[in-house]
């Protein structure tokens, strides 16, 4: 659809390329020209950490603070005991009170990185949907609100057909996933004034039925807004390394190689990364984008250094750089790569394999990855081509930090604790 948005949010989105589909974009537009729009995104308490692929909608809602609009973080401490199952398999394990906690207290470490949680009018805030979901009567919660639900149109959205299509069991646990998250947006719209919902285009069934629910229950206009599902020039969903999900926490994942992800961006993504990722005018971001040869390298740096910067500050952006330039350019082993600690124990006797230090260090995904690895030519010991499977490193083989390598640019080192 061709739209000129006239509010300074909606003509971001559009610019920037966040925009997948709108319920009313004149609508919307509109109410961003009125005032302040408090709007929020869900985030189910699955795991530890967010990854790259949710990266996106956060700078989002980064972009909705800095245009006005009020960001609303919305844990999903009472939904994550159901499990999300768009597009999904199989059904989500489930998780225990405790945990679920203790993955919340890591997801707010991200969103206090990119959001102002001020008492500013536009300040953010987060809410765990728990507070409303925990404590409902089932009788009354069908009562109330499962009679405005069509099971006939609930079976027709996509994440279910495609589910139910493969002949997948789809559990009624899962099923009513729908109704909370839906009955989400009701809640939030009448406890803080929420107007606007976002998310994932896979999340457009699930808004819309909150769009719906809200109107029938208090007959109040609220909207949605999705973002595209982001995939890199060779068709690869985007948030997935060699060697696995790309954390935002830095316990999970170094900023080093955290930088080293964006450092590694294939040409034709530069100039599209930089609009969704970092805040560069969108005309600088054409430019860098449409740079060939060598020039692009300094454009995928920049891209490293801006992302990296915006989650772990500059300062660490700045140390990963310095240590690429060190081994990348010098052959040295640099201070700030990620490192596999070894203990005396572990080399006193037959020492320890190759094969899982590769594993350990996260430059393979398995054993039997690793051993391909070095079948194929790509592991390096100290810069040099590992040709034996079972090479087993001792504690003298340990003196020094020695390096490890994974095709070119993927590193780490090995420390004798």
């Amino acid at each position: 659809m061709t739209y000129h948005p006239k509010s300074d949010f909606l003509r971001v989105m559009f610019e920037r390329g966040f925009v997948a589909d709108c319920t009313d974009y004149q609508a919307l537009d509109e109410a961003f020209r009125k005032g302040v729009v408090p709007a929020y995104i869900g985030y189910d308490a699955t795991a530890a950490s967010l990854h790259v692929g949710h990266l996106m909608n956060i700078m989002v809602l980064r972009w909705l603070q800095k245009c006005g609009g009020k960001p609303i973080t919305l844990m999903g401490g009472g939904t994550t005991k159901v499990g999300d199952p768009s597009f999904r398999s199989e059904e989500r394990p489930l998780l225990t009170p405790e945990r679920i906690d203790e993955n919340i207290a890591g997801l707010k470490q991200v969103f206090a990185r990119y959001l102002d949680y001020s008492d500013a009018p536009n300040g953010a805030i987060m809410l765990n949907n728990a507070e409303w979901l925990d404590g409902l009567n089932y009788l009354d919660f069908l009562r109330d609100i499962g009679r405005h639900f069509s099971v006939n149109r609930m079976l027709s959205f996509e994440s279910v057909k495609s589910r139910l299509d493969r002949e997948q069991s789809l559990s009624f646990l899962e099923f009513n996933y729908m109704i909370l998250q839906a009955y989400d947006f009701l809640e939030i719209h009448r406890r803080y004034g929420c107007l606007l919902q976002m998310g994932g285009s896979d999340q457009w069934g699930n808004i819309v039925n909150g769009i719906d629910l809200t109107r029938r229950v208090i007959d109040a206009e609220i909207y949605g807004l999705t973002t595209p599902l982001l995939t890199t020039s060779d068709g690869r969903k985007m948030g997935k390394s060699a060697s696995g999900a790309v954390w935002l926490n830095g316990a999970m994942l170094s900023p080093y190689e955290f930088w080293q992800f964006w450092r590694n961006t294939t040409d034709a993504d530069v100039g599209k990364f930089l609009k969704i990722f970092t805040e560069l005018p969108v005309d600088e971001c054409d430019r860098l984008g449409a740079l060939q040869g060598s020039e692009i390298n300094q454009a995928k740096i920049l891209l490293a250094n801006l992302a990296t910067g915006l989650l772990h500050g500059e300062e660490a952006a700045q140390a990963a750089e310095q240590t690429a330039r060190e081994v990348f350019e010098k052959g040295g082993v640099g201070d700030d790569l990620p490192t596999v600690r070894v203990s005396a124990a572990e080399v006193a006797d037959e020492g320890v394999g190759i094969v899982q230090l590769f594993v350990r260090a996260g430059l393979a995904g398995s054993g039997k990855d690793a051993k391909r690895l070095i079948l194929e030519g790509g592991a390096k010991l100290n810069d040099e081509i590992v040709t034996d499977a079972g090479m087993r490193l001792k504690a003298g083989d340990l003196a020094d930090p020695v390096k490890l390598t994974a095709g070119r640019k993927r590193h780490a080192l090995v420390v004798l604790d």
